[in-house]
């Protein structure tokens, strides 16, 4: 039996599906410290205990994004934060390559919060 994180995924359809089973595993592998959960019926990646980001779909244009927790401390301009307080999203656009030193970037930034 999948866990709900695993879960997750299955249910989605390409090639959203592909492009963040991608993440899932650049994300995971980033880090040893890096461990997944499943929190807010949400993919969830932690960071020694703390939520570092998360997946999810935004409401209005149906894309996937990740979602950084301490994101309000990012200064990146492909962050976006919209109407959240802490948090800032980095839309993916499951249809080009992933942008995947951008995304390392933002982690390196976010995991140099936590120091």
């Amino acid at each position: 039996m999948l866990r709900p994180f695993d879960n997750y995924f299955d249910r989605l359809n390409e090639p959203v599906k592909g492009c963040l089973l991608a993440l899932k595993d650049f994300i995971s592998g980033f880090d040893d410290a890096i461990t997944q959960e499943w929190k807010y019926s949400m993919p969830f990646f932690y960071h020694k205990g703390k939520m570092l980001c998360y997946f999810h779909t935004h409401k209005k244009t149906g894309e996937p994004y990740i979602g950084f927790v301490d994101g309000g401390l990012l200064d990146f301009p492909e962050l976006v934060q919209e109407k959240r307080a802490r948090m800032k999203i980095l839309p993916i656009n499951p249809e080009a390559d992933i942008d995947l030193a951008l995304v390392e970037s933002i982690l390196k930034a976010s995991l140099d919060l936590r120091k």
